[in-house]
């Protein structure tokens, strides 16, 4: 539960004409659940006219005007359809009011192509960030001056923080509130979420604990399940075979019918996306990250991390580590 001296945080979601419902509502999901654990949040839907109409057709009306901020406040803007986009997306009040909130030192969201609202105002200049990975080309050519990378699930650069697509939103959202409250609670928000597994900017936007189920198979269906909470056990076709209640021969077929990829790489994915969270989370070393995740091997396990991420483990863990640590640098100091 909050102390009574802590000061309630302010979270401003912009709606833009266009939003796309679940940009808009799996971060002030993820927040209403925090505050309904204790957290002292106030959620704020505002915008530059009183009514906004989604993408889905839901109109959004007596919207809040654009507010004064403080510098432990967040704005979060989601992303929009209007993708033929006719520009500006922003007039120039909410730009001038973002600018001044960047100032402060607020922090800013983006959820998927709320990223080109944040370009439009000059907020992703000579910054790393992310969108949706089917306008990520256009992102960069529109804003030449940001970093664009299209592998990532949310990057976060000073005060900005941009992620992917849709349902990325709750993973960043989860992520914020992990940096501002802790690890435990987050886990606690996304237990009530009934979120299976909260994925990092380490992991790439087609997490492995997403893909790969739309498939109608139930017996695979249940190997996947007993994969996903045995990551790093060592579990043999055998083991599996029979938990599919299937000969080794129909499994290993029919998994590869069902998914796409073979028993084995579906494996080492999921130890991949649990390595990246030790990697993140903790001070253990390569070798043990490795071992923790069920590589017998370290080499093979960089060889992997390399073809996947473009970079050995130790490279993307200070890379991390080293964004993280300015963030809070300058947030501590309101260089912004």
């Amino acid at each position: 539960m909050k102390a009574s001296h802590e000061r309630t945080q302010n979270v401003f979601f912009l709606l833009i004409p266009g939003v796309h419902l679940l940009d808009m509502a799996g971060p002030a999901q993820v927040f209403d659940a925090a505050r309904a654990l204790g957290a002292p949040y106030r959620l704020f839907f505002c915008g530059t006219s009183a009514e906004v109409r989604s993408a889905q057709g839901v109109v959004f009306s007596q919207l809040a005007s654009l507010p004064q901020c403080h510098e432990d406040d967040l704005i979060i803007i989601p992303g929009m359809r209007r993708l033929d986009f006719r520009f500006p997306l922003l007039n120039a009040e909410a730009r001038s009011w973002l600018q001044r909130a960047t100032h402060l030192g607020v922090q800013i969201a983006s959820v998927c192509t709320g990223a080109f609202a944040l370009g439009e105002a000059g907020l992703l200049n000579g910054r790393r960030c992310t969108t949706h990975w089917r306008r990520v080309e256009q992102l960069q050519q529109r804003y030449p001056e940001a970093h664009v990378l299209d592998a990532v699930l949310f990057v976060r650069a000073g005060p900005i923080v941009t992620s992917a697509g849709i349902a990325s939103g709750i993973d960043m959202a989860l992520a914020l509130l992990e940096h501002s409250r802790g690890p435990v609670f987050a886990a606690q928000v996304a237990r009530e979420l009934v979120v299976y597994m909260r994925r990092n900017s380490m992991h790439a936007q087609t997490s492995v604990y997403l893909a790969y189920r739309s498939h109608l198979h139930s017996d695979i269906h249940r190997v996947q399940e007993y994969l996903l909470e045995h990551p790093a056990e060592s579990v043999s076709l055998k083991q599996l075979a029979a938990i599919a209640r299937l000969s080794v021969r129909s499994l290993t077929r029919a998994f590869k019918e069902a998914t796409g990829i073979t028993l084995i790489q579906y494996q080492q994915q999921l130890r991949m996306e649990l390595a990246a969270t030790y990697l993140q989370a903790t001070d253990s070393t390569v070798e043990e990250v490795a071992t923790k995740c069920g590589f017998e091997d370290v080499r093979h396990f960089r060889r992997l991390w390399r073809r996947q991420f473009g970079a050995p483990p130790s490279l993307s863990r200070q890379l991390y580590r080293t964004e993280k640590k300015d963030y809070d640098e300058k947030r501590r100091h309101s260089a912004f």
